[in-house]
């Protein structure tokens, strides 16, 4: 049987004002930084990927 789902708790405080922060500053990023973010992303996931094995 599936558990029930809990309510997503409410930010308060130094949380919320943490949060509301990044989430502006995610928005004023250009589309450079996040063609620059992804490109640093994509290559990191690459490099993680040598270090992986997988077991069939």
């Amino acid at each position: 049987m599936a558990r029930p789902i809990k309510e997503t708790p409410i930010l308060t405080g130094k949380d919320a004002e943490r949060f509301v922060e990044r989430a502006e500053r995610v928005e004023k990023m250009s589309n450079e930084e996040r063609t620059a973010n992804r490109t640093r992303l994509m290559e990191r996931v690459k490099e993680a990927k040598k270090l992986i094995t997988f077991c069939w």
